[in-house]
């Protein structure tokens, strides 16, 4: 999963490096949620890599002077290895 922000914020209209940006991961072929705070896509490894990879040159190339990237891997299997989640965790 890859979380991301681009800057700077324009509220009167959607910046050009927004508009990059939300082509990057639909061209990617991933599942995109978009919020308040910034934009989510979920998909395989090697997309999530190629994806940011793309986004940060076409947003910066689009006028982005801020993109603020977060990528997180989601384990399925994990809890399956541990039937009650990660240590310190309580599964209710």
């Amino acid at each position: 999963m890859v979380e991301f922000t681009t800057e700077p914020f324009e509220l009167d209209t959607f910046p050009e490096h927004a508009v990059a940006a939300q082509r990057v991961v639909d061209e990617a072929g991933l599942a995109v949620a978009v919020g308040p705070f910034g934009t989510g896509a979920e998909g395989e490894a090697e997309q999530i890599l190629a994806a940011v990879s793309k986004l940060l040159h076409e947003t910066l190339a689009a006028g982005a002077t801020r993109i603020s990237v977060q990528v997180s891997v989601l384990d399925e299997k994990a809890d399956e290895v541990r039937p009650d989640g990660p240590e310190g965790v309580d599964k209710q």
